[in-house]
């Protein structure tokens, strides 16, 4: 019998993947082994970040996302700002060149539709505004699947965030908040559905039962500013994180405790060297964790867990790690609620050492009641993320054999 569809799907992926963060690589991750499972004769690559990287990490070809190689460094001279601006002009066509190559593209996870971090209109919000509207004019369907959103309050970054979305063919959210952030800036998200983060599709080691001895406990540290719409407090905000986390670091270590401080960025690595700097112990060391696996192999082997990034709580609070969140915006209250574990949060703009310790040894007393609560859980989360694939896989490869079934949201 003659298949339906003589040639592959081509399907590509679209994100800024390969440039350091650990969080967005894992997102990528997850939908290759998705994708390698449900369809292996899809031709797959990527127009990301960091395209050597990624082309060398997961075995697809990878395009730069952006023509001007220093997209996300400040432009302080004349002629920097020129080839950035030309840069816009001539990304609209390498855009628009290699989505028309594909069936779909989909930009997988992460928090693509926020900004709880500083960031430009004309930068990433800008290319994936090119990527859903060339996508719409032609003919490839775009897929937003469990991503992160946010409220907006720069409006060059509100508009071209609410336009991508309303332009992509096929959307999802990890989160309720997302999907209701969305709502209130003017998308129709009638049917839209909420699963959960894609990392927690990845595998995962299992928490070590502590034996007797304390063992070390994991601090997630991040290169903390504060949000989009903190810009005028950057640094305010940033010393009373790094004082605070510091101040309980060293707490720790006073009671003997042995620390692991991790990153999700290269740009925490400075955070993590200040910190082990200022403490001054041989208990304080920073862990090598190159990838989302890795952080898995780490918060694992932890007694417990405090961290700031969000997929640093994803990995230990999949692996069933007893976990306290130095949360930096909404979506790390509600991911920790939603695992049973709400009244374990603690502000990163407060990051008061004294209450900090308070939050930690209640998480410590009540370890094996929390080991008992991130297990069921996690059962429940696999449960949506598998739902989440079914419905892709359903989107993308519907039994007929082409990519109709992908639907228009308005």
């Amino acid at each position: 019998m003659t298949s339906l569809r003589e040639k592959p799907l081509h399907i590509g992926v679209f994100g800024l993947f390969g440039a350091g963060n650990s969080g967005n690589d894992g997102s990528l991750e997850a939908v290759l082994d998705h994708l390698r499972a449900a369809r292996p004769d899809a031709v797959l690559d990527a127009m990301c970040g960091g395209p050597e990287t990624v082309a060398t990490r997961y075995g697809i070809p990878a395009t730069r996302l952006n023509w001007y190689r220093g997209e996300y460094r400040t432009a302080s001279r004349v002629s920097a700002v020129a080839a950035k601006a030309l840069g816009k002009l001539v990304d609209v066509f390498r855009t628009a060149a290699w989505v028309r190559r594909h069936d779909a593209v989909i930009v997988p996870g992460t928090g693509v539709l926020e900004t709880t971090l500083p960031l430009r209109p004309w930068g990433f919000p800008y290319s994936l505004f090119l990527l859903c509207l060339t996508g719409r004019l032609l003919g490839t369907r775009v897929a937003l699947v469990s991503v992160g959103a946010g409220a907006i309050g720069v409006r060059p970054t509100r508009v071209l965030t609410r336009w991508s979305t309303r332009l992509a063919a096929y959307r999802s959210y990890r989160d309720e908040q997302s999907r209701d952030a969305m709502r209130a800036m003017g998308v129709n998200t009638a049917r839209d559905e909420v699963y959960a983060d894609l990392v927690f599709a990845l595998p995962a080691p299992s928490a070590s039962e502590p034996a007797g001895t304390r063992g070390p406990v994991c601090v997630g540290v991040m290169d903390f500013h504060g949000s989009n719409d903190e810009r005028d407090r950057a640094e305010e905000i940033h010393r009373r994180y790094l004082d605070g986390t510091t101040r309980f670091v060293r707490a720790l270590v006073e009671e003997g405790r042995p620390v692991r401080l991790l990153t999700g960025d290269e740009l925490d690595r400075p955070v993590a060297a200040a910190i082990v700097d200022a403490v001054g112990s041989p208990l304080v060391t920073v862990a090598e964790a190159a990838s989302l696996a890795d952080l898995m192999k780490e918060t694992a082997c932890a007694d417990s867990v405090v961290a700031t990034r969000y997929h640093n709580l994803v990995c230990a609070l999949k692996v069933g790690t007893p976990t306290l969140a130095l949360s930096y915006s909404a979506k790390s209250d509600v991911l920790m609620a939603e695992m049973g574990m709400g009244a374990y949060c603690h502000s990163a703009r407060e990051a008061d050492a004294d209450r900090l310790l308070e939050q930690f040894r209640e998480l410590e007393r009540r370890s094996a009641e929390v080991r008992r609560t991130l297990f069921e859980r996690n059962l429940v989360v696999a449960r949506r993320v598998e739902q989440q694939f079914a419905a892709l896989a359903a989107a993308l490869f519907p039994a007929a054999g082409h990519t109709d079934a992908l639907r228009e949201a308005p």
